[in-house]
């Protein structure tokens, strides 16, 4: 893997949205290589801010600031996929910073100091920063509101001038339900959704993202529940208080399974 680039002038970091996969990613022919290649693309992080589609709560909580055991919040996969480990340093520092930038603005913070990282987090991570030397903080969703998302993320963005990259961690399409009767291939709605998304993000439309579920083809189709999309709105909030929505990129495209993997950098 070569050396990491310098960041951005004035040492920004960018923000990323990704589609984090399951499990089973970590087998998969193509995706593994492409988040490796991503990761070798960045300048080295500080450490790791995520906030995944995998923990919702309210008021918005701080995981572990020391390394605790992974969460497997997956049932029925195979055995061995039980047994990854993902021992990256705690972030205390991190923590801190991230207590004072959403207390100072009115957000309640709360500490869960025995919550590991979940597959939204780790699953990325070992492919994209396998030696687990980077510090890593995740952070809950206290709501799936997009516009309450988009402000976390505006708050935050202080963070990326610090070293910190801030991952939004989702699947840009998600309805696996909707997957089980489709009969194999894409689905028309994970296509549509994704190409729609695509635009939307080269767009730099932003009110039409927040209001996605009804601006978009088979919005609530792509996704009956937002928790898979509602990451990507603390990463454009990070991205639009730096200045940086017209510094947008789709980094990875195409499906998994029938669903989008369209993952994207800002800055």
């Amino acid at each position: 893997m070569s050396a990491h680039p310098t960041a951005a002038p004035g040492g920004r970091m960018p923000a990323l949205y990704l589609s984090h996969g399951a499990p089973p990613l970590a087998d998969d022919g193509v995706w593994p290589g492409q988040l490796a290649a991503w990761s070798a693309e960045l300048p080295r992080p500080a450490a790791v801010l995520v906030v995944s589609a995998h923990w919702e709560e309210a008021p918005l909580a701080l995981g572990a600031t020391e390394t605790v055991p992974l969460v497997y919040d997956f049932w029925g996969f195979p055995e061995h996929y039980y047994r990854v480990r993902y021992a990256a340093p705690g972030a205390p520092h991190l923590a801190e910073r991230v207590r004072k930038l959403l207390r100072s603005a009115g957000t309640p913070v709360q500490d869960v100091p025995d919550r590991g990282l979940d597959h939204g987090a780790y699953v990325p991570l070992v492919e994209m920063f396998p030696a687990a030397d980077i510090p890593v903080l995740q952070v809950s969703m206290p709501t799936l509101e997009p516009r309450k998302l988009l402000k976390i993320g505006r708050r935050l963005a202080p963070l990326r001038d610090e070293g910190v990259l801030i991952v939004g961690s989702g699947f840009f399409t998600h309805n696996l339900s909707a997957l089980r009767h489709a009969g194999g291939g894409t689905p028309s709605w994970s296509a549509e959704f994704d190409d729609w998304g695509r635009q939307a993000l080269e767009g730099r439309d932003v009110g039409a993202l927040l209001d996605f579920e009804h601006k978009s083809p088979a919005g609530r189709l792509a996704h009956p529940r937002t928790e898979h999309f509602a990451p990507l709105f603390v990463t454009l909030g990070a991205a639009d208080a730096a200045g940086d929505l017209d510094r947008g990129r789709s980094v990875i495209d195409g499906f998994w399974m029938g669903l989008a993997k369209r993952s994207v950098q800002f800055g």
